[in-house]
């Protein structure tokens, strides 16, 4: 039977970050992705300033830099009467990290897939989809998968990480439940065309209200990433209304755009991300770990479910690569993990749970029309909102810093 060190299940930025660190501390680490490649549309793109940090530490800040992006260098509203309200303006952040990178999740993973396969003991397998865990003695000794051509297999290994996102297949089979909160909206993603005449520089996130309905824009080079925020539960009501019902909210919402809704051709086109917020109660048993949104399924408010995973991937590589070396992995070092990154899950989410109940509920239960009335005077009149918000969002609670078993120094331009 096939054997190595470690299996991280699931190659998004949480797996993907921590197999390259891995890597580099020499574990043998396999990958299992169950697609073929990481093209897929409508997931988050937004690189936070902790991680264009901890790239620059891994000595791959040049090459990241090289990859098309955009700089999100604000946090805005609008607010009828009064515009564009900076809640967080990131500039006020010490450079080289006062901004957020934009760019397509698939390049970012692309990326740190090339970076990993540089290490002798990194290794990926596309198309393996993980369809069970392996126990012997009621420990997790491996995983069990199936490829593409319906072939199964099994990998030994003395831990397997889970980064299988917020519908892990892993956690449930471990029995590990999460602890749900409310959340009163989903979220409908959809494109529509960016003319040549309106391209240039990608501008990053705009949000749109208008009485009780919401929406998002992400500016991409020749495309617009649109997101109607809904009720929670009003998927098959949306659906049943038809398509030109569905553009009657879009153009209500962004007029400016209404001259390009004929690409939404059908309901079909609507994307449906059923918004979650989780997190396990405990992240581990003995030889498994959870972490990203296998252990805590973040909503998209304030867009911070990525920078989130990749400082777990940082803080489980820098305490259990020592570990995974010996061949030895505890629980009291998957304990140690869950206790690092506990604190930072808990104050985000806590966060996102306040802005669902001051922004969210309030809209869509018809209680108030567009964002919060004291969202003005809260920006202009108390200045630690506008200190804070840029740094919670940009880094974090505790963000990490690359271990160093894993910094490599920047490669020098060739004259």
């Amino acid at each position: 039977m096939e054997r190595t060190g470690c299996v991280v299940v699931g190659g998004g930025p949480a797996g993907m970050m921590l197999s390259l660190l891995l890597a580099r501390a020499g574990v043998e680490v396999t990958v299992l992705e169950k697609h073929g490649d990481f093209l897929r549309d409508f997931r988050g793109d937004t690189v936070h300033a902790s991680t264009i940090r901890l790239i620059d530490e891994l000595g791959l800040g040049g090459a990241f830099r090289e990859l098309p992006q955009s700089r999100l260098r604000n946090v805005a509203f609008p607010v009828p009467g009064v515009g564009l309200v900076t809640l967080g303006d990131f500039a006020s952040l010490r450079p080289p990290y006062n901004y957020i990178a934009m760019m397509p999740q698939w390049d970012f993973l692309n990326f740190l897939a090339r970076a990993a396969a540089e290490e002798p003991t990194f290794t990926l397998r596309m198309e393996h989809t993980a369809t069970s865990l392996m126990f012997d003695g009621g420990r997790v000794t491996g995983v069990r998968y199936r490829t593409k051509t319906g072939t199964e297999g099994a990998i030994r290994a003395d831990l397997v990480v889970a980064t299988d996102g917020r519908h892990s297949v892993l956690r449930q089979a471990a029995g590990l439940k999460p602890k749900e909160f409310p959340v009163p909206f989903d979220t409908w993603w959809f494109k529509l065309p960016r003319y040549a005449s309106e391209q240039g520089e990608v501008a990053g996130i705009v949000p749109s209200f208008k009485g009780h309905e919401a929406m998002i824009a992400l500016f991409r080079d020749d495309y617009y990433q649109m997101g109607y925020l809904g009720p929670k539960g009003s998927d098959a009501r949306i659906r049943s209304e038809g398509v030109e019902r569905f553009r009657e909210r879009v153009g209500a919402l962004r007029p400016d755009l209404a001259d390009r809704l004929d690409a939404i051709r059908s309901v079909d086109d609507l994307h449906w991300l059923d918004v979650r917020l989780d997190r396990l109660r405990r992240w581990y048993v003995d030889g498994l770990l959870c972490i990203g949104d296998a252990a805590h399924a973040m909503s998209p408010a304030g867009g911070v479910g990525i920078n989130l995973a990749i400082q777990d991937a940082v803080a489980a590589a820098a305490r259990l690569a020592p570990a995974l070396l010996r061949g030895q992995v505890t629980r009291k070092e998957l304990e140690a993990v869950q206790r690092r990154r506990q604190m930072p899950t808990v104050v985000i989410q806590t966060v996102q749970r306040i802005m669902h109940r001051v922004v969210f509920v309030p809209l869509f239960t018809g209680r108030r029309a567009g964002p919060p009335a004291l969202l003005p005077f809260i920006a202009r009149r108390v200045p630690a909102v506008r200190k804070v918000m840029p740094r919670l969002i940009a880094f974090g609670p505790r963000p990490e810093h690359a271990p160093g078993f894993a910094r490599r120094q920047e490669p020098r331009a060739v004259a």
